[in-house]
C-alpha cells in the first residue's frame, strides 16, 4: 500500500465543505473591502525567495532542477510571488492595487498540529499605498475575516520603527541576535547579550519598551520620534472602530523585512503554535526589479483557523434522497432534477435497491427523503419526511421545494 507524503493530508468530505465554507467567508469579506482575487504559479524560480530571505531558507523548501537545468521551488509563501507579480504586472494599475489570495504553500520542515508541509495561505496584499489609513485597514480586514471565521483570538500589534529607535547604534548582526531572542520573548538573553558587547545603555529602554502596553509608555520612553503622529493615527482609528488588541513593541518579526506596523494574532486551542495569522507594513517591489513600492498586508495560516474551529459543521441546505418504486422511477429522477435546480443537493437510488434498502442508505446520508410510491404517482404528490424528527407530510413537488429551500 503506497501512503501520503509526510507533512500531507487527505481531505475528505465532511472536512473539505467545512474549509471552503470558511474560505468562501474570508473571500466575501475581502471582496467587502474592494480586494480581488490574485493566482500565481504554484513554483517558482528559486532566487525569488532567497532574495528576499537569503540562502539559508533552501533547507525549508522543496527545490528542484527542472530539465532546462534551471532551479526552481515549491511556493513557501505567497507574498513574494505576489509582488513580483505586481512587478511584472501591476505597475500600470492604478494605485492602490488591493489583491487577495488563497492557495496551497509547501515547506520541509517537521510536521506539527496544524502545521502541515503542504499548507493553505489567505492573504492580502495592499500595495502602492503608505498611510496610517492603509495601516489601519489592513487590520480591520484581519481583525473582520477572523471573527466571521468564528474563531476566539486575540491581536497584538506593534511597530518596528520603535525597536529600530533603540537599536539604531549596533551593528546589523547584532540586531539580528536581539530579534533572536525578542522573536523567543527571551528579554533575559537578549539583556545578557548587550551587556556583553558593551551596551549596557540600552538596556533599560530595551526592557522598558518590551514591557509598555501604552502609547503614553512607549513615547515616554522614546520621546517625539518623526513616526508618533502615524502610530498614534493609526491607534486611533483602531479605537474608534473598537478593535480589541494588545500593544506589543516587542513584536520583531523580519526587522529587516517590514518597515513599520506588525501585527500577529493568537487563538485558542492551538497549544504553543498557535499563531493563526501575521503581517504588516513592508517593502519588496525594488528587490524583485520595480521601484520601491510601499505594502502591507498579511498571511493567515488557513490550516490552523480550521484547527481553532474546532468540530463545527458546514451549514448546507438539506440534502434529499428521492425513494422510488420501478413503477415510479423515471418520475423520480425528473422529480431530482427540479430540486437539484433549485440549489438542493439531491441524490438517488442508482443500484436498483428496494425500499428497505433505500431508506437504509438515506439514513446514513440524507436529513430528508422524498418518497414516491404508485398511490402518490397517481395523485401527483409526493411523501417528504424528516430523517431527524420522523415527521412526514404529502405535498406536491412544489410545495415540497418550497419548504426545503426555506430550511
Amino acid at each position: 500500500m503506497i501512503s501520503r507524503p509526510r507533512g500531507t493530508r487527505d481531505i475528505l468530505p465532511d472536512e473539505i465543505e467545512g474549509r471552503r465554507e470558511t474560505e468562501a467567508i474570508m473571500r466575501e469579506t475581502a471582496r467587502r473591502y474592494g480586494y480581488r482575487e490574485i493566482v500565481t504559479p504554484t513554483f517558482e524560480e528559486q532566487d525569488l525567495f532567497t532574495i528576499r530571505s537569503g540562502e539559508g531558507i533552501i533547507d525549508e523548501m522543496y527545490t528542484f532542477e527542472d530539465k532546462g537545468g534551471r532551479k526552481m521551488t515549491l511556493r513557501p509563501e505567497i507574498t513574494a510571488p505576489v509582488l513580483r507579480c505586481f512587478v511584472n504586472e501591476g505597475r500600470s494599475l492604478p494605485k492602490p492595487v488591493k489583491w487577495y489570495y488563497v492557495a496551497d504553500c509547501f515547506r520541509y520542515e517537521r510536521p506539527q498540529k496544524g502545521r502541515y508541509r503542504q499548507f493553505w495561505q489567505f492573504g492580502i496584499e495592499l500595495i502602492g499605498v503608505d498611510s496610517a489609513m492603509a495601516d489601519a485597514e489592513i487590520i480591520l480586514v484581519a481583525d473582520e475575516i477572523l471573527q466571521e471565521s468564528g474563531i476566539s483570538y486575540t491581536l497584538q500589534i506593534g511597530d518596528l520603527s520603535l525597536m529600530r529607535h533603540v537599536l539604531q547604534d549596533l551593528s546589523s548582526a547584532d540586531k539580528k541576535t536581539i530579534r533572536t531572542f525578542l522573536d523567543k520573548r527571551d528579554i533575559a538573553n537578549a539583556s545578557a547579550f548587550l551587556s556583553d558587547i558593551g551596551r549596557n545603555d540600552i538596556i533599560q529602554p530595551l526592557t522598558d519598551l518590551v514591557l509598555a502596553r501604552s502609547t503614553d509608555e512607549i513615547f515616554a520612553i522614546l520621546g517625539d520620534i518623526p513616526e508618533k503622529e502615524r502610530i498614534l493615527s493609526m491607534f486611533s482609528i483602531l479605537d474608534d472602530q473598537k478593535i480589541r488588541y494588545t500593544i506589543n513593541p516587542a513584536i520583531a518579526r523580519g526587522l529587516d523585512y517590514y518597515t513599520g506596523m506588525v501585527f500577529e494574532g493568537f487563538a485558542e486551542g492551538l497549544g504553543a503554535e498557535n499563531q493563526v495569522i501575521g503581517g504588516g507594513a513592508y517593502r519588496l517591489a525594488h528587490l524583485f526589479g520595480g521601484q520601491d513600492t510601499p505594502s502591507c498586508g498579511f498571511a493567515i495560516g488557513f490550516d490552523r483557523v480550521m484547527v481553532a474551529r474546532g468540530d463545527k459543521k458546514p451549514s448546507s441546505r438539506p440534502r434529499v434522497f428521492v425513494i422510488t418504486t420501478k413503477e415510479t422511477q423515471l418520475l423520480g429522477i425528473t422529480a431530482a432534477r427540479h430540486l437539484r435546480e433549485a440549489g438542493i443537493c439531491t441524490e438517488t437510488d442508482l443500484s436498483g435497491k428496494g425500499f428497505g434498502g433505500q431508506m437504509s442508505l438515506a439514513a446514513k446520508i440524507a436529513g430528508y427523503v422524498l418518497i414516491i410510491g404508485k398511490q402518490e404517482m397517481e395523485k401527483g404528490t409526493m411523501i417528504l419526511k424528516d430523517l431527524q424528527s420522523g415527521e412526514q407530510q404529502e405535498m406536491t413537488l412544489h410545495a415540497a421545494i418550497v419548504y426545503l429551500t426555506s430550511q
